[in-house]
């Protein structure tokens, strides 16, 4: 007789969005993984939805919510998600398995060479459009400028660009790291655009903003193994703190605050930042302990004995 054959090693499956920015962190996890593999791109909600602000949108996992579904349902092996998209309650049967060293977290705000105003805070002359869709953002923005007028924007990275070469808008505001990913600032030039990026003083991002999370299911040995190589333990640490944070005042991932931990020496940093819609109140908060939890426990308390939970309790 002759031996039997063993059965080909099945490629295992990448789920994504189709955007752009979803498909290059796609392919930047796909590069990495030293078995065969292909992306599946699956259509979300938010890909379907362009004419509502994201403020505005009900629910949670707006943007992640059917790649989920495809990975319980046994479509796709591993989903790559910007992190900050995840609500912060993972449905049973799945993990974050692996989250990968976190691209660069600040806000950039990108405008047009022609209506830039070099006297003025960052460059944007009185009453210029900037558009954003993040409620954190336009926050932020208003706690310093009052006088911007700020415009809902929906669509992809380049989308966004366009609106501001083509004088739609003034000014766009739009991650570092989609920006860094997809290689745009170096041809910011060509379309009459300049990058500014925005100093944590003026913009706290959004908890897990920079960093991309590896999805599987739990009981999937062959894709846990696959994806252990690419994890980042201090991303990991840093990104879980602003998480917890983020989930004791409701877990939306559209909430007016900022996070961002940092390790320092043997100590973990937490900073944390709500604003007031209007952007006419700003409470900022900070700690520094040995454990995650205790510097969690101390922003949060800091930040509700000033009332920040009338802010984020009422988007």
């Amino acid at each position: 007789m002759s031996p039997e054959k063993s059965s080909p090693v099945l490629p295992l499956r990448i789920g994504s969005r189709g955007s752009e920015l979803a498909l290059w962190q796609a392919r930047h996890v796909s590069a990495r993984l030293s078995c065969p593999n292909e992306i599946i791109v699956i259509k979300t909600e938010g890909d379907r939805i362009q004419h509502l602000s994201l403020d505005k949108v009900e629910g949670k996992g707006f943007f992640t919510k059917e790649i989920e579904a495809a990975l319980l349902a046994r479509e796709v092996d591993i989903a790559v998600h910007s992190f900050k998209d995840l609500p912060v309650d993972t449905p049973p049967g799945l993990v974050v398995a692996a989250v990968p060293v976190r691209a660069p977290v600040r806000d950039l705000l990108v405008l047009r060479q022609s209506v830039a105003s070099p006297s003025a805070l960052w460059g944007l002359a009185p009453g210029a459009r900037v558009g954003t869709s993040s409620l954190r953002r336009k926050a932020q923005i208003l706690a310093r400028r009052q006088d911007l007028v700020l415009v809902d924007v929906r669509g992809n990275v380049p989308t966004r660009l366009r609106k501001a070469s083509l004088g739609d808008l003034d000014a766009v505001v739009l991650a570092e790291a989609g920006m860094e990913r997809l290689g745009l600032v170096a041809g910011l030039g060509a379309q009459g655009l300049i990058a500014v990026p925005l100093p944590l003083t003026d913009s706290l991002p959004a908890a897990a903003q920079g960093a991309l999370a590896i999805q599987i299911r739990a009981d999937d040995a062959r894709a846990r193994a696959a994806v252990a190589p690419l994890h980042d333990e201090a991303t990991a640490s840093c990104v879980e703190a602003e998480r917890r944070l983020l989930a004791r005042f409701g877990g939306g991932c559209h909430l007016p605050l900022g996070a961002y931990c940092t390790r320092e020496g043997a100590e973990w940093r937490l900073q944390a930042r709500v604003v007031s819609p209007d952007g006419k109140a700003t409470l900022d908060a900070e700690a520094r302990s040995a454990t995650l939890e205790q510097v969690v426990e101390q922003v949060h308390a800091s930040l509700v004995s000033r009332g920040a939970e009338r802010y984020v309790a009422s988007v």
